[in-house]
């Protein structure tokens, strides 16, 4: 692409609409993931005996596992919804843009 298509894109509203949408949807999952870790870190600072809790009691598994596994497995559920709505929404929209100034 040349400079003309690259200020065309520049001066596009639907292209500051994509970067406006994108960046709010990559905020939203990036503080939804800080808090889920923030929640965890709280709970081993302050409710330590909650986490070393045993699941039942003939278990050598306590809740911290579990829930460690489940703050780690959210990250790849919280970037499975990030790559869906970028291959949808976020591609079309770009396929829009690059198709108008294209013309």
């Amino acid at each position: 692409m040349n400079d003309s298509v690259y200020e065309r894109i520049l001066a596009n509203p639907n292209f500051h609409e994509l970067v406006a949408k994108r960046s709010r949807f990559a905020w939203l999952l990036a503080a939804v993931m800080l808090g889920l870790y923030l929640t965890f870190i709280l709970l081993i600072a302050f409710a330590p005996q909650l986490l070393g809790m045993r699941i039942s009691s003939d278990s050598v598994i306590t809740w911290g596992i579990p829930l460690g596994v489940g703050l780690i497995g959210s990250a790849f559920v919280l970037t499975g919804i990030y790559v869906q709505r970028a291959n949808g929404e976020f591609d079309r929209l770009n396929k829009a843009i690059l198709d108008e100034v294209q013309k």
